[in-house]
């Protein structure tokens, strides 16, 4: 469905809450492991304030680097849970979003957004405790032209994310999980904590006996 220069498409689901749930007791580190190493965003998109963590499901946005109509009109297109994963093509000249964006994702119920490109305001993005991980900060606001499409596949940090697909970021990152691979995902996973809480009984022990 066209929006002015903006392509919309809402022809797509959105995992289930329970799911997402689940996503949210684990690290990205665990989850990368889970996943054999795949489907991470590289490591140059971070987080704007430390403890920044979000998982929800993709919301995807291009826009022209330096230009943030599209991310505008994505407004109108998010659920509570969503992320918004914004290819701004990694431009470091124009941020695309500032704290009032990052206030408006939290009001419509987003659980965050993520971007390959720059953000500005990130101390009032802290204290708003949004969370945001994006390429990195400028003060230089953006262009308002378009054009851009919202719900379509995109592709951040090397990871094509298509709409619907989990999203989860932390500190160490961002990773991307497509819904067909949930299930397969939290299994492994859940093994990996355990070997880790294992390790960890087995570390303490040495401490112990070291006493």
């Amino acid at each position: 469905m066209p929006q002015d220069n903006v392509r919309v498409n809402t022809a797509w689901e959105r995992v289930d809450e329970q799911v997402l749930k689940q996503f949210r007791d684990h690290s990205v580190a665990n989850l990368g492991d889970a996943l054999d190493r795949l489907n991470i965003v590289d490591g140059g998109i971070a987080p704007v304030w430390s403890g920044a963590r979000a998982v929800g499901t993709a919301l995807p946005v291009l826009t022209v680097a330096g230009d943030n109509k599209a991310v505008i009109a994505a407004l109108d297109h998010i659920r509570p849970g969503d992320i918004l994963v914004i290819n701004a093509f990694g431009y470091d000249g124009r941020a695309v979003i500032g704290d009032n964006l990052a206030q408006r994702f939290a009001v419509h119920g987003a659980a965050g957004a993520v971007v390959d490109g720059f953000v500005r305001d990130a101390a009032i993005i802290e204290e708003l405790r949004v969370p945001v991980f994006a390429r990195g900060l400028t003060p230089a606001g953006p262009f308002k032209n378009g054009p851009g499409t919202i719900g379509e596949a995109v592709a951040i940090g090397g990871v094509v994310v298509n709409p619907g697909d989990i999203v989860a970021a932390d500190g160490d990152g961002v990773i991307v999980v497509p819904p067909h691979r949930a299930e397969e995902a939290l299994e492994a996973v859940a093994e990996i904590v355990a070997r880790e809480a294992a390790l960890d009984a087995e570390v303490e022990a040495l401490r112990s006996a070291a006493r």
